[in-house]
């Protein structure tokens, strides 16, 4: 799966980070939002997951956002989830930076997320950002900002905008001082998540990709797995054990 020497340095290291993407979730089922097979009453993504498109029909952007989160509602955290919430337990440091807004992360049980591109699950004022937390039909009403009277939106990342200052602070933060960085199921061509490998790098991490197929960062990376995520993670844990066990 990788190699001796590489499996010693994450038996040792203190402070492991991990990068993932769409491709962590592929095995819960999560459904594909581009391509063909994503559109919706014949609306492609980039046409409704925009600032323009909610002020200008606010009512058909959320029907599609309660749309798509019934159905991630109805899928569960996967192998490779659960498994990084095990190694979670076994290092002084362990983050996640995901770039995914599915919050499987966050159910399966992992306690540091930090999300790049907001949650699905999360509402907040389009004009202060005051989160709301009260559900509601956007068929029959879309509430507003008990503090600006603005319109409630997703919390998520919509085209054209900028990342969370915060997220992204952090996210280079933790890779620029991580010994290990995974880099999980993601295409590394979007920016500035295709970077932070890059970062790690400068700072003298291992970096692992962990992903089926091939991607931008793949030559760059210091050792790569094609195993599926959700078989890789939990072989891992397996062969960390000795490491719960205190018998490196």
């Amino acid at each position: 799966m990788i190699n001796a020497v590489t499996l010693n340095k994450i038996k040792t290291a203190r402070v492991i980070a991990v990068l993932t993407g769409a491709g962590i979730s592929a095995p819960s089922g999560i459904p594909t939002f581009r391509g063909s097979d994503g559109l919706w009453k014949n609306y492609k993504p980039e046409e409704l997951a925009n600032s323009h498109a909610f002020s200008k029909n606010p009512q058909l952007v959320w029907e599609w956002y309660t749309w798509r989160k019934n159905l991630i509602r109805n899928v569960k955290p996967n192998a490779a989830h659960y498994a990084l919430v095990e190694m979670e337990k076994l290092y002084h440091e362990f983050n996640i930076i995901t770039q995914n807004v599915d919050n499987l992360h966050t159910l399966a049980g992992s306690r540091r997320v930090i999300e790049l591109h907001g949650n699905i699950m999360r509402s907040k004022c389009s004009k202060c950002s005051k989160p709301y937390v009260e559900e509601f039909d956007p068929r029959l009403h879309i509430p507003q900002c008990l503090i600006c009277g603005a319109l409630i939106r997703p919390e998520v990342v919509w085209f054209g905008e900028m990342l969370p200052e915060a997220a992204i602070h952090d996210a280079r933060k933790i890779v620029s001082s991580c010994e290990i960085l995974f880099v999980v199921g993601t295409s590394g061509v979007v920016e500035p998540a295709a970077s932070l490998p890059f970062l790690a790098k400068t700072g003298k991490a291992v970096v692992i990709e962990v992903n089926p197929d091939i991607t931008p960062f793949s030559p760059h990376a210091d050792e790569v797995s094609r195993i599926p995520a959700d078989q890789f993670f939990p072989r891992l844990v397996e062969s960390l054990a000795v490491k719960r066990e205190g018998k490196y």
